[in-house]
């Protein structure tokens, strides 16, 4: 076995070779890799929940809160351990565990419910993370390379600015990205449920899609019942003229829960998937969004890996729901647009406590889930929420726009809150990019606050967060922007969201904002 490394100024990764040349399969049983962290390190961890546990037994899914500023040694809630990305803190040393370049023939891995003395192990799936009679834990062939272990290091700029989970990654597996956009969503689900995923409410969607500037138009579970293929095909025929493009929701099926929500049982082969994908892009569908898969079980990954092949062969992007981590899985395949594995906006809509906690979960989900992989968060409540007391201020919920990551962006706020905000406010969201060309990080902290500028050709937008139960105040330079430029920022004033004049302050720290707790902020330069 030979060990290879990958040192940058950003941290170092590690991985295992197996050289030679066989035809018969070797198998791995456990991976003993560790971190050994000091004593008095704290860390940032989200649990890994058990597999066939939740609802309709569909975890795991990578959907929990995280536990913030613990001390290292601190066992997981369950047996399933500690999921990717990890975050830790030694005196003012900040590290970022997780791993790429994870192919066919490894399982996805996470750390141990338990570290002794603060060393972090590896951790294999549970039994049942695995497609039907399919591997569990690694085999394959000789030569066999092993994914990337990647541990960035530094300063919580060098965190969050660091490309590690997608430097590592496997290179693009095609070569055709024609078909793959970026762009922004409507979707109906969030705000009304499975009882509105009918021919007139998704009609009106693709409207509000098109009145925003917004490129797609997310159907979602059950339209197969409930709207039929060839309302769809008159939906994605209506949608083709107003410049939108649908994207259909599959349930990814198999013994490994028991959701009932379709379509469900036509992605599990090659020839029904080839068969599936093929009838819809014909019919115009631009995407698929598959939900409830089972895990990180070596051929459940595999699992993944076909469903992203054969619908790049049917020019159709991908959403993964109920899913693993991607870990750069977004490099190797194009036209996968974003992932959940993160406990989302619908999480918000459903209950009360955790829309209690959303300020904080946030903050965290940048820092963690979305630093190397995008992260289909489904942000921006601006009115509010049917049956929950959203803690978050509207001006907290713009700036998610900019702060959270995703290909494609699914937008929590339907057309009737959309009625009711500042003609600017509109303005904005029907003008957020989606893509960035740069990256900075200004400020915060995991857990309590979070302020990037990203920049979009000529535009730098300035976003901040206050997740914290205390005010803000934040001095802030802008060394990307001239002195005395002006932007357009975004606060609450008396309890409205509104647009107002800035002028930027080159020296040092002298750019102020004052955030009260769940409040933020958006900022525009344009040249």
């Amino acid at each position: 076995m030979q060990m290879i490394f990958q040192v940058s100024n950003d941290g170092v990764a590690f991985r295992y070779l197996f050289q030679g040349k066989t035809t018969t399969l070797k198998y791995i049983t456990k991976e003993h890799t560790s971190f050994h962290f000091y004593e008095g390190a704290r860390a940032w961890l989200q649990p890994k929940t058990e597999a066939q546990s939740g609802w309709e037994h569909s975890n795991p899914s990578y959907e929990a809160h995280y536990m913030m500023d613990i001390k290292t040694g601190t066992p997981a809630p369950g047996a399933n351990g500690w999921i990717y990305p990890a975050m830790f803190k030694y005196g003012d040393t900040w590290m970022l565990l997780t791993e790429a370049g994870l192919g066919r023939t490894y399982c996805g891995t996470s750390l141990q419910q338990n570290s002794p003395d603060n060393e972090y192990k590896i951790n294999f799936p549970q039994p049942a993370e695995k497609f039907t009679n399919g591997a569990l834990n690694p085999q394959s062939v000789l030569p066999w390379e092993s994914p990337w272990r990647i541990i960035a290091i530094g300063e919580l700029k060098t965190i969050v600015e660091s490309t590690l989970g997608t430097d590592l990654a496997l290179p693009a597996s095609f070569t055709d990205t024609s078909y793959i956009k970026p762009g922004r969503a409507s979707w109906s689900w969030i705000m009304s449920k499975d009882d509105y995923i009918i021919y007139k409410e998704q009609k009106k969607y693709i409207d509000y899609a098109a009145d925003m500037g917004w490129e797609y138009c997310l159907v979602d579970a059950a339209w197969d019942k409930k709207i039929g293929y060839d309302s769809i095909q008159i939906l994605a025929d209506y949608a083709a003229t107003k410049k939108v493009g649908l994207i259909l929701w599959y349930n990814s099926a198999g013994a490994w829960n028991t959701v009932k929500y379709t379509p469900k049982d036509m992605l599990l082969t090659k020839e029904s998937r080839m068969k599936e994908f093929g009838r819809i892009h014909k019919m115009g569908i631009k995407g698929v969004k598959v939900d409830f898969f089972a895990g990180d079980g070596q051929s459940m990954i595999n699992y993944y890996q076909d469903i992203l092949e054969d619908a790049a062969a049917n020019k159709l992007l991908v959403n993964f729901h109920g899913a693993t981590l991607p870990r750069g899985w977004h490099r190797t395949y194009p036209n996968l647009m974003t992932t959940e594995a993160v406990y989302g906006y619908e999480m918000i809509t459903f209950n009360q406590k955790d829309a209690d906690q959303a300020g904080p979960h946030m903050v965290m989900s940048a820092f963690a889930r979305n630093a190397f992989d995008p992260m289909d968060f489904t942000p921006v409540s601006l009115y509010k929420i049917p049956g929950k007391e959203r803690r978050t201020s509207p001006a907290f919920e713009l700036a998610t726009s900019v702060i959270f990551l995703s290909g494609i962006q699914h937008f929590v706020e339907g057309p009737e809150g959309m009625a009711t905000v500042e003609p600017e406010v509109k303005k904005f969201m029907q003008q957020v990019p989606v893509t960035w060309d740069e990256t900075i990080f200004l400020d915060g902290y995991p857990g309590k606050s979070y302020v990037v500028a990203r920049r979009s050709g000529s535009k730098w937008f300035v976003a901040g967060i206050n997740g914290d139960s205390t005010d803000l105040n934040l001095q802030l330079d802008f060394p990307f922007v001239k002195e005395a430029q002006k932007g357009q920022l975004f606060t609450m004033d008396n309890g409205v969201l509104r647009a107002k004049e800035y002028t930027s302050a080159l020296r040092k720290g002298h750019n102020h904002f004052f955030l009260k707790p769940n409040d933020g902020f958006v900022l525009v330069f344009e040249e």
